[in-house]
Protein backbone atom coordinates (compact mmCIF):
# COMPACT_ATOMS: atom_id res chain seq x y z
CA UNK A 1 0.00 0.00 0.00
CA UNK A 2 1.45 3.39 -0.82
CA UNK A 3 2.64 5.52 2.49
CA UNK A 4 1.55 9.38 2.85
CA UNK A 5 4.71 11.46 2.46
CA UNK A 6 4.45 14.23 5.13
CA UNK A 7 5.69 17.47 3.75
CA UNK A 8 5.62 20.19 6.51
CA UNK A 9 2.05 20.53 6.82
CA UNK A 10 0.80 19.00 3.96
CA UNK A 11 0.47 15.31 3.35
CA UNK A 12 1.60 14.65 -0.24
CA UNK A 13 -0.29 10.84 -1.11
CA UNK A 14 2.85 8.45 -3.29
CA UNK A 15 3.10 9.48 -7.06
CA UNK A 16 1.57 13.00 -6.14
CA UNK A 17 4.26 15.80 -6.53
CA UNK A 18 4.76 18.09 -3.75
CA UNK A 19 3.76 22.01 -5.89
CA UNK A 20 5.91 23.44 -2.81
CA UNK A 21 9.32 21.19 -3.53
CA UNK A 22 12.05 23.28 -4.69
CA UNK A 23 10.02 26.63 -4.34
CA UNK A 24 11.26 29.18 -1.33
CA UNK A 25 9.14 27.41 0.98
CA UNK A 26 6.69 29.89 1.62
CA UNK A 27 3.40 27.98 0.61
CA UNK A 28 4.12 25.86 3.40
CA UNK A 29 3.50 28.69 5.70
CA UNK A 30 0.09 29.82 7.56
CA UNK A 31 -1.16 33.12 5.83
CA UNK A 32 -0.30 35.31 8.25
CA UNK A 33 3.84 34.19 7.80
CA UNK A 34 3.27 34.84 3.81
CA UNK A 35 1.68 38.58 4.22
CA UNK A 36 4.67 39.36 6.96
CA UNK A 37 7.31 37.76 4.89
CA UNK A 38 6.07 39.72 1.58
CA UNK A 39 5.46 42.95 3.74
CA UNK A 40 9.44 42.40 4.66
CA UNK A 41 10.55 41.78 1.17
CA UNK A 42 8.93 44.33 -0.22
CA UNK A 43 10.42 47.28 2.03
CA UNK A 44 13.26 46.07 1.92
CA UNK A 45 13.27 46.18 -1.81
CA UNK A 46 15.24 49.25 -3.44
CA UNK A 47 12.66 49.31 -6.71
CA UNK A 48 10.26 47.91 -8.18
CA UNK A 49 7.42 48.44 -11.10
CA UNK A 50 4.01 48.57 -10.57
CA UNK A 51 0.87 48.28 -13.41
CA UNK A 52 -2.53 47.92 -13.33
CA UNK A 53 -5.76 50.32 -11.95
CA UNK A 54 -6.45 51.64 -8.38
CA UNK A 55 -9.52 53.07 -8.14
CA UNK A 56 -9.63 55.84 -5.23
CA UNK A 57 -12.26 58.25 -4.14
CA UNK A 58 -14.53 57.06 -6.68
CA UNK A 59 -11.82 57.43 -9.64
CA UNK A 60 -10.25 55.23 -11.15
CA UNK A 61 -6.36 55.66 -12.28
CA UNK A 62 -3.99 53.26 -14.36
CA UNK A 63 -0.87 53.56 -13.32
CA UNK A 64 2.31 52.31 -14.91
CA UNK A 65 5.14 53.01 -12.51
CA UNK A 66 8.91 52.63 -11.81
CA UNK A 67 9.71 52.94 -7.99
CA UNK A 68 12.72 53.79 -5.59
CA UNK A 69 13.15 55.30 -2.72
CA UNK A 70 13.90 58.29 -3.78
CA UNK A 71 11.72 58.77 -6.27
CA UNK A 72 9.85 57.52 -9.55
CA UNK A 73 8.98 58.06 -12.90
CA UNK A 74 6.19 56.42 -15.97
CA UNK A 75 2.38 57.33 -16.91
CA UNK A 76 -1.00 58.10 -15.18
CA UNK A 77 -4.47 57.75 -16.98
CA UNK A 78 -7.23 59.21 -15.43
CA UNK A 79 -10.77 59.91 -17.14
CA UNK A 80 -9.38 59.30 -20.50
CA UNK A 81 -6.60 61.70 -19.96
CA UNK A 82 -3.03 60.03 -19.89
CA UNK A 83 0.23 62.31 -17.61
CA UNK A 84 3.57 61.94 -17.23
CA UNK A 85 5.27 61.49 -13.80
CA UNK A 86 8.71 62.11 -12.79
CA UNK A 87 10.12 62.97 -9.11
CA UNK A 88 13.49 62.99 -7.96
CA UNK A 89 14.39 63.64 -4.36
CA UNK A 90 11.81 66.76 -4.02
CA UNK A 91 11.70 68.24 -7.21
CA UNK A 92 8.29 66.93 -9.22
CA UNK A 93 7.57 67.01 -12.98
CA UNK A 94 4.39 66.84 -14.65
CA UNK A 95 3.79 66.38 -18.02
CA UNK A 96 0.88 66.35 -20.67
CA UNK A 97 -0.90 67.25 -23.71
CA UNK A 98 -3.17 69.83 -24.63
CA UNK A 99 -6.08 68.33 -24.24
CA UNK A 100 -5.00 67.24 -20.03
CA UNK A 101 -4.16 71.48 -19.56
CA UNK A 102 -7.50 72.76 -21.25
CA UNK A 103 -9.94 69.46 -19.50
CA UNK A 104 -12.98 71.34 -18.60
CA UNK A 105 -12.79 69.75 -15.58
CA UNK A 106 -9.43 69.97 -14.83
CA UNK A 107 -8.11 66.52 -13.32
CA UNK A 108 -8.61 67.90 -9.50
CA UNK A 109 -11.71 69.98 -10.72
CA UNK A 110 -10.87 73.41 -11.03
CA UNK A 111 -11.96 73.87 -14.68
CA UNK A 112 -8.76 74.00 -16.29
CA UNK A 113 -6.49 76.59 -17.82
CA UNK A 114 -6.82 79.08 -20.21
CA UNK A 115 -5.62 78.56 -23.84
CA UNK A 116 -2.40 80.97 -23.65
CA UNK A 117 -1.86 78.79 -20.38
CA UNK A 118 -2.18 75.73 -22.24
CA UNK A 119 0.09 76.28 -25.14
CA UNK A 120 2.34 77.30 -22.68
CA UNK A 121 2.16 74.10 -20.78
CA UNK A 122 1.45 71.42 -23.29
CA UNK A 123 4.30 69.37 -23.70
CA UNK A 124 6.51 70.63 -20.98
CA UNK A 125 7.98 68.88 -17.94
CA UNK A 126 6.34 71.59 -15.45
CA UNK A 127 7.46 71.60 -12.36
CA UNK A 128 5.03 71.53 -9.70
CA UNK A 129 5.38 73.57 -7.06
CA UNK A 130 5.85 71.68 -3.20
CA UNK A 131 3.01 74.05 -1.63
CA UNK A 132 0.82 73.49 -4.60
CA UNK A 133 -2.42 71.19 -3.65
CA UNK A 134 -1.30 69.14 -6.64
CA UNK A 135 1.95 68.35 -5.72
CA UNK A 136 0.84 66.27 -2.59
CA UNK A 137 -2.00 64.18 -4.86
CA UNK A 138 0.67 63.48 -7.57
CA UNK A 139 3.61 62.81 -5.84
CA UNK A 140 1.89 60.08 -3.78
CA UNK A 141 1.80 58.13 -7.04
CA UNK A 142 5.61 58.10 -6.87
CA UNK A 143 6.45 57.20 -3.25
CA UNK A 144 6.87 54.08 -3.33
CA UNK A 145 6.87 53.40 0.62
CA UNK A 146 3.27 55.44 0.75
CA UNK A 147 1.92 53.05 -1.96
CA UNK A 148 2.98 49.88 -0.99
CA UNK A 149 2.47 50.71 2.98
CA UNK A 150 -1.59 51.38 1.53
CA UNK A 151 -2.02 48.65 -0.77
CA UNK A 152 -0.08 45.56 0.22
CA UNK A 153 -3.10 45.44 2.98
CA UNK A 154 -5.66 42.46 3.07
CA UNK A 155 -8.78 43.05 5.36
CA UNK A 156 -10.44 40.54 7.06
CA UNK A 157 -9.39 37.05 8.17
CA UNK A 158 -6.56 35.63 5.96
CA UNK A 159 -6.27 32.47 4.60
CA UNK A 160 -4.44 30.60 2.06
CA UNK A 161 -6.64 29.92 -1.79
CA UNK A 162 -4.21 27.50 -3.44
CA UNK A 163 -1.04 27.41 -5.80
CA UNK A 164 -1.35 29.64 -8.84
CA UNK A 165 0.75 31.02 -11.17
CA UNK A 166 1.58 34.82 -12.44
CA UNK A 167 3.70 35.44 -15.62
CA UNK A 168 5.35 32.16 -15.35
CA UNK A 169 6.24 32.26 -12.02
CA UNK A 170 4.98 30.30 -9.04
CA UNK A 171 2.48 31.97 -6.47
CA UNK A 172 0.81 30.90 -3.44
CA UNK A 173 -2.42 32.89 -2.93
CA UNK A 174 -3.14 34.65 0.49
CA UNK A 175 -7.11 35.91 0.83
CA UNK A 176 -8.99 38.44 3.52
CA UNK A 177 -12.38 37.34 3.80
CA UNK A 178 -12.46 34.68 1.39
CA UNK A 179 -11.51 37.27 -1.76
CA UNK A 180 -13.89 39.99 -0.38
CA UNK A 181 -11.12 41.59 1.34
CA UNK A 182 -8.56 41.42 -1.79
CA UNK A 183 -6.37 38.52 -2.71
CA UNK A 184 -2.39 38.81 -2.93
CA UNK A 185 -0.03 36.43 -5.24
CA UNK A 186 3.43 36.04 -3.66
CA UNK A 187 6.24 34.47 -5.52
CA UNK A 188 7.23 30.93 -4.70
CA UNK A 189 10.59 31.32 -6.65
CA UNK A 190 13.38 33.21 -4.96
CA UNK A 191 12.25 36.32 -2.45
CA UNK A 192 8.56 36.14 -1.91
CA UNK A 193 7.52 39.33 -3.22
CA UNK A 194 3.85 40.55 -4.28
CA UNK A 195 3.30 39.61 -7.34
CA UNK A 196 -0.26 40.41 -8.23
CA UNK A 197 -2.79 42.23 -5.81
CA UNK A 198 -6.68 42.76 -5.91
CA UNK A 199 -8.09 44.92 -3.98
CA UNK A 200 -11.23 44.83 -1.98
CA UNK A 201 -13.80 46.46 -2.88
CA UNK A 202 -13.35 46.06 -6.72
CA UNK A 203 -10.63 48.81 -5.93
CA UNK A 204 -8.53 47.87 -8.60
CA UNK A 205 -6.41 45.69 -9.53
CA UNK A 206 -2.05 45.55 -9.79
CA UNK A 207 1.05 43.59 -10.81
CA UNK A 208 4.33 44.57 -9.33
CA UNK A 209 7.57 43.45 -11.13
CA UNK A 210 11.31 44.16 -11.25
CA UNK A 211 11.79 43.96 -8.17
CA UNK A 212 15.41 45.26 -7.00
CA UNK A 213 15.96 46.37 -10.31
CA UNK A 214 17.81 49.79 -10.42
CA UNK A 215 17.16 52.57 -12.50
CA UNK A 216 18.21 55.96 -13.36
CA UNK A 217 15.95 59.16 -12.12
CA UNK A 218 17.04 61.63 -14.61
CA UNK A 219 15.82 65.14 -14.33
CA UNK A 220 14.65 66.70 -17.43
CA UNK A 221 16.98 69.11 -19.64
CA UNK A 222 16.57 72.27 -18.70
CA UNK A 223 14.93 73.58 -22.08
CA UNK A 224 12.39 70.89 -21.62
CA UNK A 225 11.29 72.36 -18.19
CA UNK A 226 8.45 75.03 -17.36
CA UNK A 227 8.56 76.65 -13.87
CA UNK A 228 4.90 77.34 -13.92
CA UNK A 229 5.24 79.70 -10.89
CA UNK A 230 2.03 79.83 -9.56
CA UNK A 231 -0.69 77.51 -8.91
CA UNK A 232 -1.63 74.90 -11.53
CA UNK A 233 -4.80 74.62 -13.15
CA UNK A 234 -5.13 70.98 -12.08
CA UNK A 235 -5.05 71.46 -8.21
Amino acid sequence: MCALLVTGTALTGCGEKDPDEGTNGVGRLPAEKIQAKTRKAAEAAEAVRLHGTVVTSGRTYTLDMRLKSDGGTGAVTAKGMKFQLMRAGKDLFLKADAGFWSHADGEGGSGGADAAAVEKLSGKYVKVPQGDPSYKKFSGFTDMDLLLDGLLTLHGELATDGHHEQAGVPVIRITGDKGSGGTLDVSLEGTPYPLRLVRAGSAGTLSFSDWGREFALKKPAGDEILDYGRQLPTS
